[in-house]
C-alpha cells in the first residue's frame, strides 16, 4: 500500500529541464562582444508554407526568435520535441547564412543528452540552406539519442530555410 502512492507520485512528476546556457551566454559564445539586436519575426501563412516546402519540416508556430549581430550574422533560438519533451537550442549564422555554431540551451529528456557533445554539434558548421541535413546521410546520429538527433537536425534545416526565404531578403 505504501508503494502505490509513491509510484503514482513518481509517474506524475514533471520532466526536469537542465539549463546549460542562457540566450545571452550562447550569443556571447557565438558572437563574442558583438552587439545583438532583437528582431522577432512573425511569419505569415505564405512564408510558413514556403519554409515547409523548402525544408520538408512543418512550421509549428509563426513566431521566430531572432537577433541580428553587429557583424551581419544572425542568432536564432528554437525548440523541438525530442522523444516527448522540448529541446531548446540556438544557432549562429554568419552574414552569408552558414552555420557558425549550434548550442543546446535546455534539455528536458531523460536520455539523449549526448547531442550536447561538441563533436555532434560541429557537424552543422558551414552548413547552409539547401544542404541535405539528414541524419544518416551528412549528419551522423547518436545511438540512444536517435529522435533528439533527428528533430534538432530537422529544426536546423527549417531555420536555415527561414533565413534564406525570410531573413536574407531583410539584410
Amino acid at each position: 500500500m505504501v508503494l502505490l502512492p509513491l509510484v503514482a507520485l513518481v509517474a506524475s512528476a514533471p520532466a526536469r529541464a537542465t539549463v546549460y546556457l542562457s540566450i545571452e551566454d550562447a550569443q556571447q559564445a557565438m558572437f563574442g562582444a558583438a552587439a545583438m539586436t532583437a528582431q522577432p519575426l512573425t511569419l505569415d501563412a505564405i512564408q510558413m508554407k514556403a519554409i515547409e516546402k523548402a525544408s520538408g519540416v512543418p512550421v509549428r508556430g509563426s513566431l521566430v526568435r531572432v537577433w541580428r549581430a553587429a557583424d551581419g550574422g544572425w542568432f536564432l533560438v528554437d525548440a523541438v520535441i525530442g522523444k516527448s519533451e522540448l529541446i531548446t537550442y540556438a544557432i549562429g549564422l554568419d552574414a552569408d547564412g552558414r552555420v557558425k555554431q549550434v548550442e543546446v540551451l535546455e534539455y528536458r529528456e531523460s536520455h539523449g543528452g549526448e547531442i550536447r557533445y561538441p563533436g555532434w554539434r560541429k557537424q552543422f558548421v558551414n552548413k547552409k540552406a539547401g544542404d541535405e541535413l539528414r541524419v544518416g546521410d551528412d549528419i551522423q546520429g547518436i545511438s540512444g539519442a536517435t529522435l533528439s538527433c533527428e528533430h534538432v537536425t530537422d529544426g536546423i534545416r527549417r531555420l536555415l530555410a527561414t533565413w534564406a526565404l525570410v531573413l536574407k531578403p531583410l539584410a
